[in-house]
């Protein structure tokens, strides 16, 4: 337990570069081949080699479900807004303890012309079920809260700590990765879909 602690600190802590740092482009694809430290995926546009910075993590990511959520739980959730305002979730991960406040905020996001992410406490109302199969859930941050819905088919996930072993060819990857002046990309973290997994996010 402890060790897993450490880990999840240390991504806690590279999870959100910097202000001031290069900027950043999400990649999602699967994994096509290992060179030392540089991880080439194949991701829509093409390949992309990625160099794992000293000190990399590596997150599974693996399939949860609506019961976890549960008031005060840190959470995050791609949603896209419908014509009428409402938020439905595109997908939610749901944070360790030991992640708490990563990415807090929500701001704009790159699943759909009006998607968002939104990152935050669950409030005391979330378990509020709007119809069969849906609910929602109210997501609250410094600034301010959002009410998202979470339909039955929502794909809903979590983290477990993992390690290079997991980065294999074929396995799917979310990767949020540094773009420097030169293009190259770099990154201190790799999420991995255990089991087949696609992150959703």
């Amino acid at each position: 337990m402890k060790r897993t602690a450490i880990l999840l600190s240390v991504v806690a802590l590279t999870a959100v570069p910097a202000l001031g740092q290069d900027s950043t482009t999400r990649i999602r694809g699967t994994i096509v081949s290992i060179d030392g430290k540089v991880l080439t995926v194949a991701a829509v546009g093409g390949n992309r080699r990625i160099t794992m910075n000293d000190g990399f993590v590596v997150v599974s990511v693996v399939k949860s479900d609506v019961s976890k959520i549960v008031p005060g739980m840190f959470v995050g959730s791609a949603a896209s807004t419908e014509p009428d305002g409402t938020l439905m979730a595109q997908e939610v991960h749901i944070f360790p303890e030991s992640m708490r406040g990563t990415g807090e905020g929500s701001r704009p996001y790159d699943l759909g012309e009006h998607s968002s992410m939104t990152n935050g406490t669950v409030s005391p109302a979330a378990a509020q079920v709007e119809r069969v199969g849906e609910h929602t859930i109210t997501v609250k941050y410094k600034d301010g809260e959002k009410k998202i819905v979470i339909s039955a088919d929502t794909p809903i996930v979590e983290y477990e700590p993992a390690d290079a072993k997991q980065l294999l060819p074929g396995a799917h990857v979310y990767v949020i990765a540094q773009r420097a002046p030169d293009g190259s990309l770099s990154t201190m973290r790799i999420n991995v879909g255990k089991n087949g997994l696609v992150p959703p996010m």
